[in-house]
């Protein structure tokens, strides 16, 4: 095995090297174009301990080990002895910032799908990782994986929609030779079947479940019609079942609904609510199937009814990964990084906590609180850190999910939370404790995910949201918030088929920009972004018109002391007049990239007291003369951008917080 793996260690130590040399003369560059008494790294903001794909592997020596991957910039490989707890891998997945599935090739090789392309591999009980490269060019995330035979994998594609196979000795190959579905995005999960060679893949966000041939490339449809309205398959699993009745769990996500499937007869037997899919474990007689429901382990027999399950332990929390044991024993690692074994036999459990290292995680978001203090928000494990600039000092605020914009109304910050579009709302001079309620839940908007942009109307003490759609859909919503009545109120998107994506008040009527983007997984069906005006109370359209012909999304909304508003499209600055109701200039600043999958969020512009306008987009910080309306670009690798009550801005690289002084 290590004569296949040796080829691929010496390319790795290579890129290596010159991804070390690339670095440092990034470094060198970039140390000579910020002026250090003036620039400063504050360092990482947020930190998490959370992790993704998890599987128990055997090492050459017989000992079973437990590997999963922690989330961070860049995620970590990480392995333990099961019998010990110990820690026995901490390795880096270089570029990936983390990996959702991991899977035991046949001739023991441990392959990690990177969240950046590329593929890992991992030979259990060394303390290597080696960088196989691009699965399939265009590609840039990759999802689930599947051991196939003879030492092959399978994996899963985005944004093209694609199933790759890796052999040592062959490289990568397109298994469908294309996509699976024209127009859709995401291969989300897979399963090989040993006994025919097949491999069954769930797609997104419109569900399709497929049979592949892998020698052939030929594929045939599964899904019945009923499901055909569900966003995603989202997890496969394959367990043993008795006289051949093998059986496919098949997990459509939005209702939580799991098929099981059989692989003899070619029937689907039945649907199972609100199970904890992500991993099971079937008893090789095929009598037996180990999963988690609610946090409790359950067993149940699959020639019969779920109905008839039985809880065997409680309090377990939710299976990562299973592992069944040649002397009868269940293992398994829960998404709370517990190891947990079962004796079905003498029913007898056995937990010990695994140590996982803490991680940076990205800042995702930015907002000056009305406590002075520069808030942010982490990604994709969430929580959030507040930055006091007078100390220097940072809290780290765990419990909350993924904040994608932030807002503040008097001592209040309000927090647009992904998934599933949920709102709070936080008293700064509370205690923060969300088991407590601080912050407060205050709705959610069904079949809305991401509140980007927010606008404040301190007169009427309200806070409007504008969202982006769940997973496959098209079409935003506007959401009114009453700090008063604590009343939430939805109107549609103003523009049919775009989402919001910039907010701003400006006294008379809330001015909204638009993307032509929806959720992830469905194209545009409109040309360009709109700009239009809205009345928060009756919820009415006053117009609307076109900034910036052809722009993707008008973003960076900023109320400007002539009473204009400035906006940004697609590198273009807009100069609108609220009074007037009219744009008064476009300017192009910037080249702006050729539209990818989405633009939800881009230009971010604050107002300084020495007078100049400072923005961030397209990975830059920049200055623009409003007299001369000259632009400047100050620094790269820059994003997010809020200043604090001195005019000292902010804004983040990764995973770290920089601030710019500007007196």
């Amino acid at each position: 095995m290590m004569d296949k793996v040796l080829p691929h260690l010496y390319v790795t130590f290579q890129k290596g090297l010159t991804a070390l040399l690339v670095v440092l003369s990034c470094w060198s560059n970039l140390m000579a174009q910020l002026d250090t008494t003036r620039f400063t790294n504050h360092g990482p903001q947020l930190f998490a301990s959370m992790i993704q794909g998890s599987v128990f592997a055997e090492a050459s020596d017989k000992r079973l080990l437990v590997y999963t991957v922690v989330r961070g910039e860049p995620a970590h490989l990480l392995g333990y002895d099961v019998q010990t707890g110990q820690l026995v891998l901490d390795q880096p997945l270089p570029e990936a910032d983390g990996a959702w599935d991991l899977a035991q090739a046949t001739d023991g090789t441990l392959y990690a799908p990177g969240a950046n392309g590329s593929l890992f591999a991992h030979v259990p009980g060394s303390h290597e990782v080696t960088d196989l490269g691009i699965a399939l060019e265009g590609e840039t995330y990759l999802w689930n994986l599947t051991a196939g035979k003879n030492g092959e994998v399978f994996g899963a594609t985005y944004p093209g929609c694609r199933v790759f196979r890796y052999h040592p000795d062959d490289g990568f190959s397109d298994v469908a030779r294309g996509p699976l579905v024209e127009n859709e995005n995401y291969v989300r999960s897979l399963a090989f079947y040993p006994k025919t060679g097949m491999v069954y893949a769930g797609v997104g966000s419109k569900a399709h479940l497929f049979e592949i041939d892998p020698q052939t490339g030929q594929k045939r449809t599964l899904l019945p019609e009923k499901y055909a309205g569900f966003e995603f398959v989202y997890g496969l699993e394959i367990v043993p079942g008795s006289d051949g009745n093998d059986r496919l769990f098949v997990l459509l996500n939005n209702g939580s609904i799991t098929l099981v499937y059989n692989l003899k007869t070619g029937l689907f037997e039945q649907e199972i609510a609100d199970i904890d899919m992500w991993a099971l474990a079937g008893s090789p007689e095929g009598e037996s199937v180990f999963l988690t429901e609610n946090g409790n382990l359950k067993r149940f027999d699959p020639n019969g009814s779920f109905e008839h399950a039985e809880v065997v332990a409680e309090d377990i929390g939710t299976a990562k990964a299973f592992y069944y044991s040649a002397d009868g024993l269940i293992y398994l690692l829960t998404s709370d990084a517990d190891l947990i074994t079962y004796d079905p036999i003498e029913k007898v459990l056995d937990r010990q906590k695994l140590e996982v290292p803490r991680q940076p995680i990205p800042i995702h978001s930015l907002q000056l609180g009305p406590d002075g203090k520069i808030w942010s928000g982490g990604y994709l494990a969430g929580g959030n850190a507040a930055f006091d600039p007078a100390t220097r000092k940072s809290t780290f605020l765990p419990g909350m999910e993924q904040t994608e914009g932030m807002s503040v109304l008097d001592d209040w910050i309000f927090f647009g939370i992904y998934p599933k579009g949920r709102f709070y709302k936080y008293h700064t001079k509370d205690p923060w404790n969300l088991v407590e309620g601080t912050p407060t839940f205050i709705g959610q908007i069904e079949n809305q995910s991401r509140a980007f942009a927010h606008a404040v109307l301190p007169d009427r003490k309200q806070v409007v949201f504008g969202t982006i759609p769940e997973y496959g859909k098209l079409g935003g919503s506007l959401v009114r918030f009453d700090l008063r009545t604590e009343t939430m109120h939805l109107f549609d998107s103003p523009v049919e088929k775009q989402a919001i994506s910039g907010l701003v008040y400006t006294g008379d009527y809330v001015l909204v920009g638009t993307t032509i983007s929806g959720g992830l997984g469905i194209a545009p069906q409109t040309p360009e972004a709109k700009l239009l005006g809205w009345d928060p109370e009756s919820g009415e359209k006053l117009f609307e018109l076109t900034p910036v012909p052809g722009a993707a999304a008008l973003t960076g909304f900023l109320g400007m002391p002539d009473g204009t508003i400035w906006g940004m499209g697609d590198g273009h600055l807009f100069i609108f007049d609220p009074k007037a109701r009219e744009v008064v200039s476009v300017q192009q600043l910037y080249d702006y990239p050729p539209f990818g999958s989405h633009v939800w969020r881009s230009a971010f512009l604050v107002l300084h007291k020495d007078g100049n306008v400072y923005g961030t987009d397209v990975s830059e910080l920049f200055k623009v003369d409003p007299v001369s309306m000259t632009y400047t670009k100050l620094v790269d690798n820059a994003g997010l951008l809020v200043q604090d009550r001195g005019g000292t801005l902010f804004f983040r690289r990764k995973t770290d917080l920089w601030s710019l002084r500007l007196d």
